[in-house]
């Protein structure tokens, strides 16, 4: 039997997983990354922990298996998108940290772009802000003085899918996929290449930026395992993946993944729509040279509200256990408000902080946990409600996946919050899986019209909850966030 490869390189893990043409995961291989924080608002890695990292888990899949390179049929790449560090084209050793997605450190940058913001938004189909690749490939060259050397070709800018083809193929291939290239915000949204005046505005290099290749496109051939050669056969940003790991693949298709953060994708195929309620406009997929859509909703805290609580707060020893302490609790009055990071989509507040509310002397943790996993869930509810505002389109089918997806009472919580049906598949590592969808689709083993047999067995969640009761709870969610929001507004 020959497998499909793939390699999930995300925001606190790694994992290389192995799957049959069926879709069914044979096994996977696992490790925890590192993240910093030099200051409040900052997140930082290591890249070289993540390419070792991944170097790691892909051959402990090969150990455990006792497989060779025959058995494999390519390498399916995803990865947490518009993360950012700048390499040294001669030593192909990084020159900065990596600056992750979540952080926040170049916000103060946002003001000298405030007069290009709709001429950004128009081009690129995103909002002025420091969550993508744009501003943070900007302070990193002025942080370490590396403009001239950009301008003259010895500084190389990588998002980690690019980080880990470029080391992986030892320096061969400089290249991303064109999901991954849009959330650097120097893409047209329209045409997927780079724009010139984008690229203008932030004054940024077009010789140091990757190559733009289809999803499905061959990254050339790793040869750093004994076990042969592997073929790297498809690379997507990893929201796209969990978009094809679920088989959606036309309009009306929504899958929201619980992991680090939250993110919400409705497929809109080959039409690019335009929000007025602060979604974001990205590219689904390019396949034979077709590029596929979707509207995105981006929250910057989804599980990494549960993490906390265990890290940070102690109020846990496993992310599980809040699903036993929210079914104990008693008290339904306690809004937790999970912007840590600033609040995402529909507000893209970034100056907003979390917070409780409703606390009473009684409050414990139960009641904590509880408010935490309900806070993540009306987060999602504010996206999808965007996203039926501005497409028009209510007759939908809801996937769910991701670690915090396992966790049946938010589950729950989330049906009734949001009235609709959710399917929870059996195999919540999805992202994993669209990866080795890509490899599927380059080598024609799968067809884009035809992924349906990716969709069997989920565990439906169907809503129990009055309408008055919804809108209720909805509207003190909403009171919540005006309150933290302007909280934050007031500070020096």
């Amino acid at each position: 039997m020959k497998y499909l490869l793939s390699l999930d390189s995300g925001t606190t893990s790694c994992r290389a997983s192995l799957f049959t043409t069926s879709g069914k995961k044979i096994m996977s291989a696992c490790r925890v990354l590192t993240c910093f924080y030099p200051k409040h608002d900052c997140v930082n890695q290591d890249p070289m922990e993540i390419y070792i990292a991944a170097l790691d888990c892909i051959n402990e899949v090969f150990v455990k298996m006792n497989i060779t390179a025959k058995d494999v049929i390519g390498l399916g790449i995803t990865n947490q998108r518009e993360t950012t560090l700048l390499v040294d084209k001669n030593t192909m050793l990084p020159l900065t940290e990596a600056i992750v997605w979540q952080s926040n450190e170049t916000s103060f940058l946002l003001k000298q772009y405030e007069p290009y913001k709709e001429v950004i938004s128009q081009l690129s189909g995103l909002p002025l802000s420091p969550y993508f690749s744009s501003t943070k490939i900007r302070f990193l060259l002025d942080k370490y003085d590396l403009q001239e050397k950009a301008e003259n070709g010895d500084v190389l800018f990588c998002t980690i899918d690019t980080w880990l083809i470029y080391k992986l193929t030892d320096g061969e291939v400089f290249a991303t996929d064109v999901t991954n290239a849009c959330r650097t915000q120097l893409v047209n949204i329209n045409t997927g290449d780079y724009d010139k005046e984008l690229l203008k505005i932030f004054n940024i290099p077009l010789r140091m930026l990757p190559e733009i290749r289809n999803s499905t496109d061959s990254f050339g051939i790793t040869k750093k395992f004994s076990y042969g050669n592997i073929e790297i056969c498809g690379v997507a940003g990893d929201q796209q993946s969990a978009l094809l790991g679920h088989g959606i693949n036309e309009l009306g298709g929504i899958k929201v993944t619980y992991g680090t953060g939250l993110f919400c994708l409705l497929h809109t195929g080959n039409r690019l729509y335009r929000s007025n309620n602060g979604l974001l406009s990205t590219i689904a997929l390019k396949h034979e040279g077709k590029l596929y859509y979707a509207l995105e909703g981006s929250v910057f805290i989804g599980g990494a509200a549960v993490q906390w609580l265990r890290d940070n707060l102690n109020l846990i020893e496993k992310s599980s256990d809040t699903k036993i302490c929210a079914e104990k609790s008693t008290d339904d009055e306690i809004y937790f408000v999970p912007s840590f990071n600033g609040l995402g989509t529909p507000y893209w507040d970034d100056k907003c902080k979390g917070a409780f509310l409703g606390l009473s002397r009684g409050t414990d943790k139960n009641d904590m946990c509880k408010a935490v996993l309900q806070g993540i869930a009306f987060q999602a509810c504010d996206v999808l409600n965007a996203m039926k505002e501005d497409t028009g389109i209510t007759d939908y089918k809801l996937f769910v996946d991701g670690g915090a997806a396992s966790n049946d009472y938010m589950m729950q919580f989330q049906s009734d919050i949001l009235n609709a049906t959710l399917f929870r598949k059996e195999e919540i590592e999805i992202t994993s899986l669209g990866a080795a969808v890509l490899v599927g689709l380059n080598k024609g083993i799968f067809k884009l019209n035809n992924l349906s047999f990716l969709n069997n067995k989920s565990k439906i969640f169907i809503t129990n909850m009055k309408e008055e009761l919804r809108q209720k709870k909805i509207d003190r969610y909403h009171r919540a966030v005006e309150a933290v929001r302007l909280f934050s507004s007031n500070e020096n």
